[in-house]
């Protein structure tokens, strides 16, 4: 059997709906963080998330050697945080809120929950890391996710 083509399988896996998350830290560079669509609850005992990130990543580079991650999840009014975060060379930090999460996390004012906690484990598969975040500390608040389909943000409605 032939492997589908790459076009073929982002066709297919596209069509998975996703939550959308910003994945922060504060480095001795200053907050790093970057927009992640592959989040998920791991275990409740202990509790663990986890969300993949791309090896080449510049500040997947920055937050994975500090640590502790914040992990936001968005609310359907953060599109534009989602595609800034999602940016190669924006100024993340430089519009929009965020405060301090109890380890130092830069999280992200408006999202719908916070995780925040050490990164547990690292893992390589493909061009991907898989990581491990035990949750130190939850915040959960009023609001509806933003969800990414077939290439694009949408509310959940």
């Amino acid at each position: 059997m032939t492997p589908p083509s790459i076009g073929d399988f982002k066709d297919a896996v596209s069509r998975f709906a996703t939550g959308v998350v910003v994945v922060t830290a504060q480095t001795p560079d200053g907050p790093a963080g970057f927009t992640c669509q592959t989040f998920g609850s791991l275990s409740l005992e202990p509790q663990l998330v986890t969300f993949a990130a791309a090896l080449d990543g510049r500040s997947w580079a920055k937050v994975r050697t500090h640590g502790v991650v914040g992990i936001n999840i968005l609310a359907d009014a953060q599109v534009e945080e989602a595609r800034r975060f999602a940016t190669t060379g924006a100024d993340r930090f430089a519009l929009g809120e965020w405060t301090t999460g109890p380890a130092g996390s830069p999280l992200l004012v408006g999202a719908i929950a916070h995780v925040e906690g050490p990164i547990v484990a690292i893992r390589p598969h493909g061009d991907h890391e898989v990581a491990i975040v035990q949750a130190d500390f939850v915040a959960a608040y009023d609001g509806e996710p933003l969800v990414f389909y077939r290439a694009g943000f949408s509310a959940l409605a």
